[in-house]
């Protein structure tokens, strides 16, 4: 391997008998027909088990619903480009033109499931045993500060529960405005309950909902 992929196998504690599998792992579909969407589709896989696994262990009084949004918050997408962040994963990412010239070696999307296709090609070098204590080692930051599972629940749901419980009428989502390029957009989106409105803006609908939730729901308390 070349000096650049040792420096990534030194943060990641793992070095590979097949390079082959870290190379897949590493490039994206723009690059090439063999990439690491297969890689990927394994370590989403090994990666849910590993955290279910260690929430089941170490929350033994937490019902299902409470260990579902406890795992959700370790596996999801921000979580994970983050994780890959801090390995610098971008900057060993095999892109095509066009993603390089888009900044995807930032995109959240594409650091995440690299991170993912990197523990399945952990695992098929190895063994379960070894991939498991690469997700361990690497999300202990995360797992260490684990927050209680009520606290988990998203601005959204919070919401429409505390809605529900005073019997008044649910939350209506609106996008009032797309920003910028198709692949760089922000959205511009409004929260309306009867008499109060709040407006957010997120790099997606989903967060710009999120957010103009949570300031609605501060509105009313």
């Amino acid at each position: 391997m070349t000096p650049p992929v040792n420096r990534l196998c030194s943060a990641l504690g793992y070095v590979f008998q097949q390079p082959s599998l870290l190379e897949d792992a590493l490039t994206h579909r723009s690059a090439s027909s063999r990439n690491n969407e297969r890689l990927e589709f394994l370590g989403d896989a090994l990666l849910n088990l590993v955290v279910a696994e260690y929430l089941f262990r170490h929350y033994p009084k937490a019902s299902e619903g409470e260990l579902s949004r406890l795992r959700a918050s370790l596996v999801k997408g921000e979580t994970l480009a983050d994780l890959a962040r801090g390995l610098n994963l971008g900057e060993w990412l095999r892109l095509g033109p066009g993603e390089l010239k888009s900044g995807g070696f930032r995109r959240e999307s594409i650091l995440s499931d690299a991170l993912e296709a990197i523990f399945g090609a952990v695992y098929l070098d190895s063994d379960f045993a070894t991939c498991r204590e690469l997700i361990l080692r690497l999300y202990q930051k995360w797992l260490a500060g684990l927050a209680n599972a009520n606290d988990l629940k998203d601005p959204k749901t919070r919401l429409q529960e505390y809605l529900q419980s005073r019997q008044k009428p649910l939350p209506v989502y609106n996008v009032l405005e797309i920003r910028g390029e198709p692949h760089a957009q922000s959205f511009v989106v409004e929260c309306v309950v009867a008499q109060w409105r709040t407006v957010a803006l997120g790099h997606s609908r989903r967060k710009a909902e999120q957010e103009a939730a949570r300031q609605l729901l501060e509105q009313i308390r």
